[in-house]
């Protein structure tokens, strides 16, 4: 009786541990610093497109890019009708000359990629076009200004857009 009456008053132990998880690293060079950095609003300075055998299209209109604290974006473009009908003859579709994507991204900092990754998006998916949205864009900095390339299977630029850090 002693001791049914000792084991049932021994409380249990929980049966899932909290992780132990260390500091969020911060400073130069850390994904923090990245996030940060390109949070708030961009305006495209320039986008070209590359498409194989064909003249480059130096895309003429207008892009915003939003991109908040959680890492998700927001990116529009508006293209006029010229370079809308360049880039369908190219093979990339717009909706009345808008080019428009919602989604997070993924920051690789060692391959200074960002990936995009679009809501309902199949994870392994091969890339379709010179702007498939799951190719990595490479990203480089110059004060205020952010350049994203995306490359093509033989490493050569399909795609080059110039952002501006709005005030």
């Amino acid at each position: 009786m002693l001791l049914a009456v000792s084991l049932s008053a021994c409380a249990g132990a929980p049966r899932q541990k909290p992780l132990p998880l260390g500091d969020i690293e911060k400073g130069p060079g850390t994904l923090t610093e990245a996030r940060k950095y390109l949070e708030g609003r961009w305006d495209l300075e320039s986008f070209n497109v590359f498409p194989p055998g064909q003249e480059p299209i130096q895309l003429t209109g207008t892009g915003t890019l939003l991109y908040d604290d959680f890492g998700n974006m927001d990116m529009e473009i508006r293209a006029d009708q010229k370079s809308a009908s360049l880039l369908a003859r190219a093979g990339i579709q717009t909706a009345d000359g808008v080019l428009s994507t919602k989604g997070r991204t993924v920051i690789d900092l060692q391959a200074r990629t960002l990936t995009y990754v679009m809501e309902g998006q199949p994870l392994l998916v091969a890339p379709t076009g010179p702007l498939a949205l799951n190719l990595p864009r490479h990203w480089r900095v110059e004060g205020n200004v952010l350049t994203l390339t995306t490359n093509g299977a033989d490493g050569r630029p399909v795609s080059v857009g110039r952002w501006v850090k709005a005030p």
